[in-house]
C-alpha cells in the first residue's frame, strides 16, 4: 500500500495555492493502475450485500494516503475509458492477449469512480483515448502553463514523459521515478523510450517489435543510431545474422509499433486544468460513500464520525428511479413504444454499436426514453443465449423507426446527435428531424465551465452516477463487446443512457433562453450537425505516393543538413544520437553549459540546444533543424498513410463540436489542424492532400480576422479606417507606432509590428516579444509601450473585459457566446494571468469561431442556389477547404468567398482568400 513518503523525496511539497508567483503543480494519478494494484494488494472482502469491495477499499486508502501526503496545487485522477481505442484501428490485435478482469473485480470500477467524486477529485476519462493519452497530454498543457506534472504510477509506458517539469512516483515503491530510474531501466534518456520500445515490443499489450531484440539489444541500437528509423535505415549495411535479418524483416511492424506506443500529447482535454484545483472532500458526501461500502476503518482513520445529509442539489425525492427498463423483443412491444413516443412528441434515443469511429460502427442496439423512468432497448445485433426471446430483424426496426425518425410532430433527443445521425444514415435513415442534442445544449451555455459528455452532466445536474461501460463488459482482454452483454445488463445500461439524455434535456433545454444561449443553438450550432457529417463522410483524398516521396524528401533535407552538422562539428558522427552529439558538442566542440545525467550521459533536449543557439552556434541550431525535419517525417510524411480509410481510400477526420472553451471546432484522428501553418513544410504537407480527378480544391481563407474583430470590438478609430481602406495593416501600425512612412518601409520593421499585432490577442509579455524579434526586453518594452500609448482604446478594452469576467465568469463573444473562465480570481498569479489572458482572447478567437460557423451554415445554401457541386471537406483555424469539379472551381471560390465575407456585419470588413489547386498546398 502507498505510505507516507517525505515530500522532499519527489517534490518539493504541498504548497498553498495563495502563495504568491507559485506554478500550478498538477498531480495526474493513474487510476487504472491503481485498481489493479489495490485489487491485488487487499484480500478478498465484501459488504453486507455480498459485492466485492477488496479493490475499492484498497483504492480508497492509497487515495486518502496520497491526498493527506503529496498533494500538489491541482490533482486529477485519469481512468481508462474502457472501449478500444484508435489504436486498435492501427493495429487489431493491439490488447488482444489481455485476460478478462476477475469477475469479482467487474462490479467495482464503477465504485471506484463513485470513490473518486467522494474524495472530492475529478474523475477523468474520454472514449477512444487511452488515460496514459490524456496524462500525457495534462502533462503538456500544465508544462505550457510554467507549472510542472507529478504523475502518480509505475507504468513502465508513462516514462517516456519524464523531463524537466515532469516527474514520476512509484506508489507502491514509494520512490521517485525520474531521468536516472528511466535510464537505469530503458538504457536511453526519456526522449528515446518509444524507440526502444517499437523495437523490443511489449507482449501484454501484443505490440509486435522486432523478434529477437530485447531491452539491452535495442538500448545499444538506439544509443548508436538514434531512431528507430535510422537503425531500419542501416540495417542492411549490418553485419550479416539473425539480428539484421529480423530489422529488415519486421521494419514494419516496429514502424507500428513505434505508433502503438507512442503517447498522445495532442489528446483533447475532457476537462480545463483549472477544473483540478485542490480541496478537501465533502464529510457528508464521503462519509455515506463509506458507509455504503462499511468502510469503518478509512472513515475512523479520516476522523468522519457521522453520515450527514449531503448538501450537493439533488433532484426531488419523488424523481424516478434509474431502473426497470424494458427489452423490445417482439412487433407488438415495439409498435406499442412507436406509439407511446408518438404521443408524447418527443423521445430520447441513444445508439449502442460496435465501434466509436462512426464511419466503421454497426448499430447493436437503440434505446429509447419516452418519460423520466421509462426506457426500452431494442437489441438488434447481440449474440443471444438460449435462454434469451429472439430478437428482431434489424430491417425491420429501422423500418418501423424510420417514419417515427421523420415526423415532423416528434422531437428526437441525442447525446452528440453527430454521431447518432451518422451511425443511423449508414444504415439507410438519414431524414431524423426536428433533433435536439444535450450535448450542444450545455455547451452553448457553459463552455469553459464543466465537461459535456454525458456521464459527466448526469453527476453535475442529475447527482446520479451512471452505470459505466467496464461495469456491465469488463474490460481487457476478456472484454465483452456490446453483443455479448447479456441482455439485462445491456438493456440497463442502455437505457440508462437515454433517460439520462431525456432528463437533461427537460432540465437544461429551457435554461438555454435565460442564459441568451438559446439563437447559438438553434441557428449555429444544431445546424452544423447535418454539415459537419457530411464533411466527415467526404474525407479528404491524399496522394499516398507524394507522401512516400516527401518522406524520401524530408531525408534528403535531414542528409544535407547532416552534412553541414558534420562540417561544423569536424567529423562525422551520428546526429540522431543523444550520445554522439553530446560528446561532440561538449567534449569535441568544448561548448559552454553542458550538463552530464547520472550515467555519464551529456544532455542535449530542445533546451540545451535552444540555449547554445542563442548563443551563437550554428550547429545546435542546425541540429534543431535536423530534428524539426525528423519530427515532421515521422507525424505526417510517414504516419498519414496509415490514417487513409481502406474503404474510401480517403483521409476522415472526426470533428468536435464541444471540446474547446471558445467555440471553435477541433478534428482528431488524424488532427489536421496541427499542421504547421505558413512554412515550407506545411505547404508540403498540404500539397499531399488532392482534389480527386477531374476535380479541384478550393480553400477560403479569412484575412486577420481576430485583428479585424479587435479594432470592431474595441472600437479603435485608425485600424478601422485602416481595415476600411484595404491598407497593409501591419505597414499601417508601423507606421502610427514608430513613426515611419509607410512608403518604403524595410520589411523589419513590418515584421516587428506584425509581431506586436499578434502578440497582443494573446497578451504577449516585453520578454516573449523580445525572444520572437531577437531583440532585448527593453527594446520590446517600448515597442509595447508605444503600441498602447498610440492605440489606447486596445488597453481599455483588455481593462474592461478582465473587469467584467471578474464580476460575471465568462466573456462574451461579440455574438452573445459565453466562454466561462473559471481561474480569474484565483489566488495563485500565474493562474489568475492565465486566465486573464483568455478572458481577452476569447471574445477574439471565439467571435471568429462564430464567424466561420455561421458561414458554414449558409454555404449549402448559397452552393446549391448556384447550381454547384462543391463539397466541403475541411474546416482548420479560420480556412475551409472546397472540393469541386473542375468547371464549377471558379464559381465555387466565388460563392464561398461571398458567403464567408457577409456571413457577419460588423463595423469592419472581412477579407476572404480564395486559392484553386489540384492540392491543398496549391489552393493554399
Amino acid at each position: 500500500m502507498l505510505e507516507a513518503v517525505h515530500p522532499r523525496t519527489w517534490f518539493r511539497g504541498p504548497q498553498p495555492l495563495s502563495l504568491p508567483g507559485a506554478a500550478p503543480r498538477l498531480v495526474l494519478v493513474d487510476g487504472s493502475g491503481f485498481i489493479f494494484r489495490a485489487y491485488h494488494a487487499i484480500p478478498p472482502m465484501t459488504r453486507p450485500d455480498g459485492i466485492h469491495v477488496n479493490a475499492v477499499f484498497g483504492f480508497c486508502n492509497m487515495i486518502s494516503r496520497l491526498i493527506k501526503d503529496h498533494t500538489g496545487s491541482h490533482i486529477a485522477v485519469i481512468f481508462d475509458a474502457g472501449s478500444k481505442t484508435f489504436r486498435n484501428r492501427l493495429y487489431d490485435k493491439y490488447k488482444a492477449q489481455r485476460p478478462e478482469p476477475p469477475p469479482e473485480l467487474v462490479p467495482q470500477f464503477g465504485l471506484i469512480r463513485e470513490a473518486t467524486r467522494a474524495f472530492g477529485l475529478p474523475s477523468i476519462e474520454l472514449a477512444d483515448w487511452e488515460a496514459d493519452d490524456l496524462i500525457a497530454a495534462y502533462a503538456k498543457a500544465v508544462k505550457e502553463m510554467g507549472g510542472e506534472a507529478i504523475i502518480v504510477s509505475s507504468d513502465k509506458d508513462l516514462m517516456q514523459l519524464i523531463g524537466p517539469s515532469v516527474t514520476m512516483l512509484d506508489p507502491m515503491k514509494n520512490t521517485p521515478i525520474g531521468l536516472a530510474e528511466v535510464e537505469a531501466k530503458f538504457g536511453v534518456t526519456p526522449d528515446k523510450v518509444i524507440e526502444v520500445q517499437a523495437l523490443i515490443g511489449d507482449s501484454v499489450d501484443n505490440v509486435p517489435g522486432v523478434p529477437g531484440i530485447g531491452p539491452k539489444g535495442a538500448a545499444q541500437l538506439i544509443n548508436e543510431y538514434g531512431t528507430l528509423e535510422a537503425v531500419l535505415a542501416a540495417a542492411p549495411d549490418m553485419k550479416p545474422g539473425k539480428r539484421r535479418e529480423s530489422l529488415i524483416e519486421f521494419a514494419d511492424a516496429a514502424r507500428i509499433s513505434k505508433q502503438l506506443v507512442i503517447l498522445r500529447d495532442d489528446a483533447p482535454l475532457p476537462e480545463p486544468i483549472e477544473n483540478f484545483v485542490v480541496k478537501h472532500w465533502d464529510e457528508a458526501t464521503l462519509s455515506a460513500f463509506l458507509d455504503a461500502q462499511n468502510f469503518k476503518s478509512i472513515k475512523q482513520r479520516l476522523a468522519i464520525t457521522e453520515t450527514q445529509q449531503a448538501t450537493t442539489a439533488a433532484p426531488p425525492s419523488e424523481a424516478a428511479p434509474f431502473a426497470g427498463y424494458s427489452t423490445i423483443t417482439n412487433e407488438d412491444t415495439l409498435a406499442s413504444l412507436i406509439a407511446i413516443a408518438r404521443a408524447a412528441g418527443r423521445f430520447a434515443l441513444d445508439m449502442q454499436t460496435d465501434d466509436r469511429n462512426s464511419l466503421h460502427g454497426n448499430i447493436v442496439g437503440i434505446a429509447v426514453a419516452t418519460a423520466p423512468g421509462q426506457a426500452a432497448y431494442i437489441p438488434l445485433g447481440h449474440n443471444l443465449s438460449l435462454d434469451d426471446a429472439p430478437q428482431l430483424a434489424t430491417a425491420q426496426v429501422l423500418g418501423a423507426l424510420k417514419d417515427l425518425l421523420a415526423d415532423p410532430a416528434v422531437l428526437k433527443i441525442f447525446h452528440d446527435a453527430k454521431y447518432g445521425t451518422e451511425i443511423l444514415a449508414r444504415a439507410g435513415i438519414t431524414n431524423i428531424t426536428p433533433l435536439d442534442d444535450t450535448m450542444l445544449i450545455s455547451y452553448a451555455q457553459d463552455a469553459g465551465l464543466h465537461g459535456h459528455e454525458r456521464d459527466d452532466l448526469a453527476l453535475l445536474h442529475l447527482n446520479h452516477t451512471p452505470q459505466t461501460y467496464d461495469s456491465i463488459s469488463g474490460s481487457g482482454r476478456n472484454r465483452l463487446a456490446f453483443a455479448n452483454v447479456p441482455l439485462p445488463r445491456a438493456t440497463s445500461y442502455a437505457g440508462e443512457a437515454a433517460d439520462i439524455t431525456l432528463r437533461l434535456w427537460e432540465l437544461l433545454k429551457p435554461q438555454l433562453r435565460p442564459n441568451k444561449a438559446l439563437a447559438l443553438y438553434e441557428l449555429t450550432e444544431k445546424k452544423l450537425i447535418p454539415i459537419l457529417t457530411a464533411m466527415e463522410f467526404a474525407g479528404v483524398m491524399v496522394d499516398r505516393d507524394d507522401l512516400q516521396s516527401m518522406s524520401v524528401e524530408f531525408g534528403a533535407r535531414m542528409a544535407d543538413i547532416e552534412t553541414e552538422i558534420h562540417k561544423l562539428a569536424g567529423q562525422s558522427f551520428n546526429v540522431g544520437s543523444p550520445k554522439q552529439l553530446g560528446e561532440i558538442l561538449f567534449d569535441v566542440l568544448k561548448l559552454p553549459g553542458g550538463k552530464k545525467s547520472k550515467l555519464g550521459a551529456w544532455g542535449t533536449d530542445s533546451s540545451v540546444l535552444e540555449a547554445l543557439a542563442e548563443a551563437g552556434h550554428e550547429i545546435a541550431q542546425r541540429v534543431t533543424d535536423w530534428r524539426q525535419l525528423s519530427k515532421l517525417k515521422s507525424t505526417y510524411a510517414d504516419a498519414l498513410i496509415n490514417q487513409i480509410d481502406p474503404q474510401t481510400g480517403r483521409v476522415h477526420t472526426n470533428f468536435a463540436m464541444a471540446a474547446t472553451t471558445t467555440g471553435r471546432l477541433s478534428s482528431n484522428d488524424p488532427n489536421l489542424q496541427n499542421i504547421p501553418i505558413r512554412t515550407t513544410e506545411g505547404a508540403r504537407i498540404r500539397k499531399a492532400f488532392i482534389s480527386a480527378p477531374g476535380h479541384k480544391l478550393i480553400s477560403a481563407d479569412y484575412s486577420q480576422i481576430e485583428l479585424r474583430l479587435l479594432a470592431h470590438v474595441a472600437n479603435i478609430p485608425a485600424l478601422k479606417e485602416s481595415f476600411a481602406a484595404g491598407e497593409d495593416i501591419h505597414a499601417r501600425t508601423a507606421s502610427e507606432v514608430f513613426g515611419v512612412p509607410m512608403e518604403g518601409m524595410d520589411s523589419a520593421t513590418r515584421r516587428r509590428a506584425k509581431a506586436i499585432n499578434f502578440g497582443i490577442i494573446y497578451g504577449i509579455s516585453a520578454f516573449g516579444l523580445a525572444r520572437q524579434l531577437g531583440i532585448s526586453a527593453g527594446e520590446a518594452k517600448i515597442y509595447i509601450d508605444a503600441y498602447f500609448k498610440r492605440y489606447p482604446e486596445i488597453r481599455a478594452y483588455m481593462d474592461n473585459t478582465k473587469e467584467q469576467a471578474r464580476i460575471d465568469g465568462f466573456v462574451l463573444t461579440p455574438f452573445g457566446r459565453r466562454c466561462w473562465v473559471p481561474r480569474i480570481k484565483d489566488k495563485m498569479p500565474q493562474l489568475r494571468a492565465y486566465a486573464e489572458r483568455q478572458a481577452i482572447n476569447a471574445p477574439l478567437q471565439g467571435g471568429a469561431a462564430d464567424i466561420i460557423k455561421r458561414a458554414m451554415v449558409k454555404l449549402p445554401a448559397t452552393l446549391k442556389a448556384a447550381n454547384l457541386s462543391a463539397r466541403l471537406l475541411l474546416q482548420v483555424h479560420d480556412e475551409l477547404l472546397f472540393e469541386a469539379p473542375d468547371d464549377e472551381a471558379e464559381a465555387t471560390a466565388a460563392i464561398a468567398q461571398a458567403t464567408m465575407q457577409d456571413a457577419v456585419a460588423i463595423s469592419v470588413p472581412l477579407t476572404v482568400e480564395t486559392g484553386i489547386g489540384t492540392n491543398w498546398g496549391a489552393a493554399h
